[in-house]
């Protein structure tokens, strides 16, 4: 195999870290992992192969093509958290992994399929999936052999009512329904508190170096580490442009770094101007606009050659705030194109 001009090192003790930090703040409710979107880009395989060696048992998907790829790993607990449509049902029976019901349809579509274990999804605010209290007064999940009950946070990233409305509503639909667990919280969710954890919590961003509130810093540690190559290095003459539309001038003469990165790695246009390379201690600038596949980095004054790798300062919170894109998509955004290593 060809060795890509584009790398992404990937931490695992910092992974480990990062849930075993959570699984102490969820107290004595279990600590899961949502690994869905190929684990936030990092890789949905060596995402789970390292957490279920440092302990965790339970791991949720998106899709049942998600939980198809990680049958290899004989993983103790694996959801799906999108249900089961009518194509979705013969893997769906083959055991593989176990669906979070979303719809009165689904429920009924699993119910007469005869009556497997399941988890089920509630709505308590979001309106995204979820049975509501109307599905649960018609009946829709009863005779179901439910796991685990769960719902989700629209804003526990915010100081916002909605938590604790949600959290309301939560426990009062569970009281309506028989369920092995309870589960609630996400990463922002198990920031909340105890109040928001209960039986089973599913962090996500936060594995993976997100920071999604202040509580969590200086507990979560950066996983993902971007590195590319240098295809060029030149001199830039004072007056010259770099990039597209010539929105960076020399100001004196420049050594400039062309690297072999771009948006259609995951580095989007919003860090034109903003974002930065890593050697070291050092600090070294992006200049101009973030192309399809190139960047162009200032390093005036550093032995930096062609062929030499330069990390990409991808500190998310950091990342975030000078890029103007969420935590989320940096991490989901990365492409194919990455030797993912570590």
């Amino acid at each position: 195999m060809v060795a890509a001009p584009l790398r992404l090192r990937r931490d695992a003790d910092a992974l480990v870290a990062n849930w075993r930090a959570l699984a102490r703040m969820s107290g004595s409710a279990a600590c899961g992992a949502a690994i869905k979107a190929d684990g936030y880009g990092l890789g949905a395989t060596w995402v789970a192969e390292t957490l279920a060696a440092a302990g965790c048992r339970d791991f949720f998907v998106a899709t049942w093509a998600e939980a198809a790829a990680l049958v290899p790993l004989g993983l103790p607990s694996l959801s799906v958290f999108h249900g089961v449509r009518d194509e979705d049902m013969e893997l769906a029976l083959s055991g593989i992994a176990t669906p979070v019901l979303n719809t009165a349809k689904q429920a009924a579509r699993w119910r007469g399929s005869g009556g497997h274990a399941c988890h089920v999804m509630l709505d308590t605010g979001m309106n995204r999936l979820g049975l509501g209290e109307g599905d649960l007064a018609l009946g829709a999940i009863d005779g179901l052999a439910i796991d685990t009950l769960m719902s989700h946070l629209a804003s526990a990233d915010e100081d916002s009512a909605q938590n604790s409305e949600q959290r309301g509503r939560f426990v009062a639909m569970a009281e309506k329904v028989a369920a092995r667990r309870l589960s609630l919280a996400n990463s922002a969710g198990i920031a909340l508190g105890p109040d928001y954890v209960f039986d089973l919590t599913r962090p996500g961003l936060a594995l993976y170096g997100g920071v999604p509130r202040s509580e969590l810093t200086g507990i979560i540690s950066q996983v993902a580490f971007p590195e590319a190559q240098v295809l060029q290095r030149r001199i830039v003459p004072a007056g010259e442009a770099v990039g597209y539309n010539a929105t960076w001038i020399a100001p004196a003469d420049t050594e400039v770094a062309i690297l072999n990165y771009g948006y259609a790695d995951g580095y989007f246009r919003g860090f034109s101007g903003r974002g930065a390379a890593l050697l070291g201690g050092a600090v070294l600038p992006l200049l101009g606009r973030v192309s399809m596949d190139l960047i162009a980095i200032d390093v005036t004054g550093h032995d930096i050659a062609e062929g030499d790798w330069l990390t990409i300062d991808f500190d998310l919170p950091r990342a975030a705030e000078r890029s103007g894109i969420s935590q989320y998509e940096l991490l989901t955004g990365m492409g194919s194109r990455f030797d993912r290593i570590g």
